[in-house]
């Protein structure tokens, strides 16, 4: 059965206060939008006095978050981004004693649509498309979609800033020099009802990287690979962009695994850093400080998008709002020793 504590945690009051409410207590001074808030919050979750006395319980469905991964176990282990934004959903959800239950995967072909009215709100972490999301939002209309750039009119998304922060790490290498900067990214992937994918080279870093290279009358140096993000793939395609006849001064990676394999394709060509390449990426896992030289990178708190997920969700399941909300996470450039002004 639900606690006082457990209604005091979500109402974000006292115990006490709690306590002082639900009792009527004709003495307690506070304002009725928290009283309110309080007894709505005991109502949802069928708070009942008498422990020992039988009828409601806590309906634990209601309070439940369902979980749909575009990553399954294996996957997420290798890329440290989306492995955090899930550790910081199972981290929030155990601080206000909510279980998070992954009904099925985002890839899996057979999906339990129906069991997803169980839940009180559902996060997605990863791209779906409309067809999908229409379909969760059908049964559930509490949907926090994390790390989607789409339009999805009529739900909740949380993202990232990477876009913006693509722009700000080629306005310091311009100003640094460099005009033949190449790209390096992963396939944005976004996955059908029926768990097949749709891959495509409109990553949203690719993306800003193109506009920017225009928008500075640089579309003759534009120079994109794209393969799986992985550090294989990062070493392959870096070797391409070395090999070629106008090589880069400067390379921007779209994560820390491909810039590791990039790493080693410009170790391997006979070229330094940053004397030859200068190099920044995204992710910027803890390695990268240790790294010589030391990879300058960006930080997203990944951990904190999942927590803000499971905040949102908890405030749509206590209070029910008609009006969508789209969260953009602020990132942080750490500059490193992998980026070198070019002399004039």
């Amino acid at each position: 059965m639900v606690s006082i504590r457990d209604i005091a945690k979500m109402a974000a009051v006292s115990p006490a206060s709690v306590s002082r409410i639900l009792n009527h207590d004709q003495n307690f001074s506070i304002n009725e939008e928290t009283r309110k808030r309080v007894i709505d919050i005991a109502n949802r979750m069928h708070y009942s006095k008498d422990a020992s006395k039988k009828g409601p319980r806590f309906n634990h469905d209601s309070m439940q978050i369902g979980l749909i991964l575009r990553h399954n176990q294996e996957s997420e282990l290798n890329d440290p981004y989306f492995h955090e934004i899930h550790r910081g959903i199972e981290q929030e959800a155990a601080r206000w004693r909510m279980r998070v239950i992954t009904p099925f995967g985002m890839r899996d072909e057979s999906k339990e649509w129906q069991r997803l009215k169980d839940f009180g709100a559902v996060i997605m972490v990863g791209e779906m498309t409309n067809e999908g999301i229409e379909r969760v939002k059908q049964v559930n209309n509490n949907v926090i979609l994390v790390d989607n750039y789409a339009e999805h009119p009529g739900v909740d998304v949380i993202k990232t800033d990477f876009a913006e922060k693509t722009q700000e790490i080629l306005d310091l290498l311009y100003k640094d020099g460099h005009r033949k900067i190449a790209f390096i990214g992963g396939y944005n992937s976004v996955v059908r009802p029926d768990g097949s994918v749709i891959r495509d080279k409109r990553e949203v870093r690719a993306v800003s990287y193109r506009n920017w290279m225009k928008l500075h009358d640089l579309q003759d140096e534009i120079n994109i690979q794209i393969g799986r993000w992985s550090a294989e793939d990062g070493m392959m395609l870096a070797k391409q962009i070395l090999h070629s006849k106008d090589r880069p001064t400067a390379i921007v990676v779209a994560s820390d695994p491909m810039a590791m394999g990039v790493y080693k394709a410009i170790s391997k060509t006979g070229l330094t850093i940053p004397d030859d390449v200068s190099v920044v990426s995204f992710d910027d896992v803890e390695m990268n400080q240790y790294l010589v030289p030391s990879l300058s990178s960006v930080r997203m708190e990944a951990k904190e998008m999942g927590k803000t997920a499971v905040k949102l969700a908890r405030d749509r399941m206590i209070e029910p709002s008609n009006m969508p909300m789209q969260l953009i996470c602020a990132s942080k450039l750490m500059i490193r020793e992998s980026i070198k002004k070019l002399k004039k």
